[in-house]
């Protein structure tokens, strides 16, 4: 790869690395260190690509305008950080080691920075080395006062060109405006996302799942991508309406401008409206929506899990089919053309596979964007 990209460029950046070397035992710090990069490593996936490893960080970078939603991409984060957190309780509750390397693990915590801009990709050896301006801003930027004046030690810091790159300015909410600045760069204005607040709503949160007694029907396809990416496609409404063969789809209700429970996707037939609330989003595992049923019966409704697991070759996408609830028949003319329908469901998720294929195939022969 060659000449100038644009793209997102992440640094994912262990805190508290240098200080915890220095009171801990050289070997113990370096498995640890190992295992948390490798963590580190492993969710940096697709479309982001690897550049290198940094001491205690991993620099990586996207290509192109064709990347994943905004908010899909803000959850890729928080899902890492949720990971790197669980990884580090789980190293304090099995420890069994009184060296000051296991006895301090839990100091250690995840900061990210996110930019949007040029760069030139080198190939050097075995890695791509990113070089530009907006790559030694983006380095610059891991030097700077956001925790003295924030009190905050995990968070992920966004430049202004990557927020409105990733259209997350409705998310800001949620974030804190700061200024930074450096000799010869003058203020830098960034928006920081606390990510302790994330562990603590997403650390004990409690789930709601479809009970195996309650299933009516499944049907499931194969995709060749990786679960990030059908992510991305399944919550698009111009591609999940194709797994309701429906005119159109549209969100409403947001949350800070996120999907999220709560929020409904309007399913759209000719001059009918289905509605499919969101009760459970847990990101690249699985949704679960509460939807009105089409049966002469009003008030007749059943949940929709869709499910995705990894696989070899990519991931395996899973609807299955509650028993409905609300008034007998309605309860009994559901289930019966749920399952009277099992073909026109697995058509749907079979074309559903082909199209977004498809459309990432068409991503890669015209920009190379994606990997």
């Amino acid at each position: 790869m060659s000449g100038t990209q644009e793209g997102i460029l992440l640094i994912a950046d262990i805190t508290g690395y240098t200080r915890y070397l220095s009171k801990s035992e050289l070997d113990h710090a370096r498995e640890i260190l190992t295992s948390l990069l490798t963590l580190l490593v492993d969710h940096t996936r697709p479309p982001l690509i690897i550049s290198r490893l940094a001491g205690d960080a991993v620099i990586s970078y996207g290509l192109g305008d064709h990347f994943v939603q905004g908010q899909t991409f803000v959850e890729m984060i928080e899902d890492t950080f949720l990971a790197f957190r669980r990884a580090i309780e789980q190293m304090v509750l099995n420890n069994s080691c009184r060296c000051n390397a296991c006895a301090n693990v839990s100091s250690l915590d995840l900061k990210f920075f996110v930019h949007y801009g040029t760069f030139a990709v080198q190939r050097i050896d075995d890695r791509d080395e990113l070089v530009g301006n907006d790559v030694n801003l983006i380095h610059r930027l891991l030097k700077n006062h956001v925790s003295e004046k924030m009190g905050v030690s995990a968070y992920t810091l966004y430049t202004q060109a990557a927020i409105r790159q990733l259209s997350i300015e409705d998310m800001g909410e949620n974030m804190t405006h700061h200024i930074e600045a450096y000799e010869h760069l003058g203020e830098v204005g960034v928006w920081v996302h606390d990510m302790q607040s994330i562990w603590e709503q997403k650390r004990d949160a409690k789930r709601i799942t479809i009970p195996p007694d309650r299933i009516v029907m499944q049907v499931e396809t194969e995709i060749a991508m990786p679960v990030e990416l059908v992510w991305d496609y399944l919550s698009q409404p111009d591609f999940r309406k194709t797994l309701w063969q429906s005119d159109r789809q549209q969100i409403i209700d947001r949350n800070r401008g996120r999907i999220a429970p709560g929020s409904v996707y309007q399913c759209f037939h000719g001059d009918k409206m289905l509605t499919h609330t969101i009760l459970e989003w847990q990101p690249f595992e699985y949704i679960i929506t509460h939807d009105l049923i089409p049966v002469p019966i009003p008030n007749t409704f059943a949940l929709i899990e869709y499910r995705l697991v990894p696989t070899e070759n990519g991931a395996r996408l899973i609807q299955t089919f509650s028993r409905a609830t609300g008034p007998f028949l309605g309860r009994i003319l559901s289930d019966r053309a749920i399952v009277r329908m099992a073909k026109r469901w697995q058509m749907n998720i079979d074309l559903f596979k082909k199209q977004i294929e498809k459309d990432l195939a068409v991503q890669r022969e015209d920009t190379g964007a994606i990997p």
